[in-house]
């Protein structure tokens, strides 16, 4: 009988730089591995900081890299750039400025999963430590 090959899976991680905004278009930058539970996470309010503080809740901006460092790398520099530059970035792809994470939570659940998410936050904060 000849011997199987065992099969290999490939499972390519992807990671986000995106820019998140509030209704009077204060923006925030930043960088994550899984978009749509980050982009919940702003969208609730579940972290504490300057995206609750200030209401910035709607997803205008993303783009996707293969590699932690390269995504890392476009934060920096996104971040580096004047207002009007971000502006124009958003606008290029988005110019209504549409909430691209419109649908990834209903209103009626934001407190059941601002509960969630802090407990995932707790989770993290405590496996680093």
């Amino acid at each position: 009988m000849p011997e199987q090959e065992t099969p290999s899976v490939w499972i390519q991680k992807s990671y986000f730089v995106y820019i998140m905004s509030s209704q009077r278009r204060v923006l925030y930058v930043g960088v994550t591995g899984n978009l749509v539970r980050r982009v919940l996470q702003h969208k609730t309010g579940a972290v504490e900081g300057f995206t609750s503080q200030y209401k910035v809740t709607q997803l205008v901006y993303y783009q996707c890299f293969e590699s932690v460092y390269n995504a890392i790398r476009r934060e920096k520099e996104i971040k580096g750039w004047i207002r009007q530059k971000k502006v124009a970035l958003i606008e290029g792809v988005n110019p209504k400025w549409k909430d691209l994470g419109a649908g990834w939570v209903q209103l009626q659940s934001d407190e059941k999963l601002r509960r969630m998410f802090a407990s995932f936050n707790r989770m993290d904060r405590e496996s680093i430590l």
